[in-house]
């Protein structure tokens, strides 16, 4: 007779019980606790069989402590995945042995980016893995691509005790899983999805890749408000977190590290969504600014910084008059809550009457920016809409600006003129206490230091 065991498992953050709970004690959900089968003990041994067939890591010598200075670390090479921006956000290639998620909304191109990337390897050995979508539809985006890759083999199956025999015979050097959500293992009786199936698919694989060295990438899908789908235990379990972000009916996606074991979190890579495919996008400002064919009012140029790459950023305002009552503040890829607080800093320490006006701010090209860099140029872009008059083309603006209306510093300046000098940028407005301690002399900028605001919008519209 089967004995059953059971626990209670939180479907938003994946805590446990041993009893049904109401709220969840963990991340205060309510009603997120459903039971699930963890364990079921035969007494017939062959029910477990594919374990000991499959399970690449069992060992009989037991772990010792050993004093760090014995230690002996070799530095493992990268394999290199051809895609420099997934190179630069994995921290110089995929380390063997490692357990890569990539998360990112329905639409956004992450199997068209793993697609890509397998076909790209031509000298290895590549085994797809999709629970999601039939061969025919894989065949019709690999023609899409345009690639072909001899090597690469394709897996309808959701089954891990199959997969891994297919795997035990294929022996790949790369393993590609979409997605981690759609696996199920036979030694969990719980659904596809759930969070006992998730945490027992991804400890398998996690073993099969430390003890084989073999890379691989898993595709998962995320929730309404952007995280991770599943147990929080997922993000953990593996080495590294990219998320593909994006708005799926604008061209450019963006590839962030959430989390690296082998590298920095602060990179990020850029692609433009083609009919062909995502085409890597080695300098993005050209791009941005590729459109600024004469003088408007309302647009700025600020220098901002993606992880540790500095962009070159068209911020644009329009400011209307109200229509109804209440003055209208919407913003595109700025957060909404700093708008309305520049705008009071723009009421209060400059004079001028927003009070009004509907706002709208908008950053050119579909990215979402976090740097309180652009404070001067939103700034700058809504007393530009505002009074209607444009900014001259050759100038950008760099600093972020306080509840007093003073202009303070931002990090990593040099790169930032470095990027605006090479695009061809004449003058950039920072803050005075960037500039000290500062060589400016060896930019071929003119750089215009200033502590108020009010100091930066006489210098622009006199």
């Amino acid at each position: 007779m089967a004995k059953v065991k059971t626990l209670f498992f939180c479907q938003n953050c994946g805590a446990q019980s041993a009893k049904w709970i109401g709220r969840c004690p963990s991340c205060g959900e309510w009603n997120t606790y459903v039971e699930e089968v963890i364990e079921k003990t035969d007494t017939n041994p062959a029910a477990n069989a594919w374990k000991a067939s499959t399970s690449v890591g069992s060992t009989t010598k037991a772990a010792k402590p050993k004093p760090l200075g014995d230690i002996i670390y070799e530095e493992e090479s990268r394999l290199n995945t051809h895609d420099a921006e997934l190179n630069r956000v994995l921290g110089g290639g995929l380390v063997p042995g490692s357990l890569v998620l990539i998360g990112g909304e329905p639409g956004i191109g992450k199997s068209t980016l793993m697609l890509q990337i397998a076909m790209q390897l031509r000298n290895l050995r590549i085994l797809y893995v999709s629970g999601e979508e039939s061969e025919q539809q894989i065949k019709m985006r690999a023609e899409r691509l345009g690639q072909q890759h001899p090597g690469l083999y394709i897996l309808t199956e959701t089954n891990t005790q199959n997969i891994f025999r297919q795997i035990d015979q294929l022996q790949p050097n790369v393993v590609v899983v979409d997605s981690i959500q759609t696996l199920h293992s036979t030694i969990v009786e719980a659904g596809p999805g759930s969070v006992s199936q998730v945490r027992e698919c991804t400890t398998e694989l996690l073993k099969y890749a430390k003890d084989t060295g073999v890379p691989v990438l898993l595709i998962g899908h995320i929730t309404k408000d952007g995280s991770i789908a599943g147990p929080k235990i997922l993000e953990h379990m593996v080495d590294t977190v990219l998320q593909f972000e994006g708005d799926r009916h604008l061209t450019y996606r963006i590839l962030r590290t959430i989390k690296n074991r082998f590298g920095s979190t602060a990179e990020l890579g850029i692609y433009e969504m083609q009919g062909a495919g995502l085409r890597q996008v080695s300098n993005p400002s050209e791009i941005l600014l590729s459109q600024r064919t004469e003088q408007l009012s309302g647009i700025a140029i600020g220098a901002t910084l993606e992880g540790n790459r500095p962009l070159l950023v068209e911020v644009q305002a329009l400011v209307t008059p109200a229509t109804y009552g209440t003055p209208q503040r919407s913003s595109t890829g700025f957060d909404s809550k700093r708008l309305q607080m520049l705008l009071a800093v723009l009421e209060k320490r400059s004079g001028l009457r927003l009070g009004q006006h509907d706002v709208f701010l908008n950053i050119a090209g579909g990215l979402r920016l976090e740097d309180p860099a652009l404070d001067l140029a939103v700034c700058a872009a809504v007393v530009s809409s505002l009074n209607d008059v444009p900014i001259r083309n050759e100038i950008c603006l760099a600093a972020e600006v306080g509840l007093s209306g003073e202009i303070r510093a931002v990090s990593r300046l040099d790169q930032r003129l470095s990027e605006s000098e090479k695009l061809g940028f004449a003058e950039m407005y920072i803050s005075q206490f960037n500039a000290k301690g500062l060589d400016l002399a060896r930019y071929g900028i003119r750089v215009h230091p200033a502590g108020r605001l009010d100091e930066v919008l006489t210098g622009l519209f006199g």
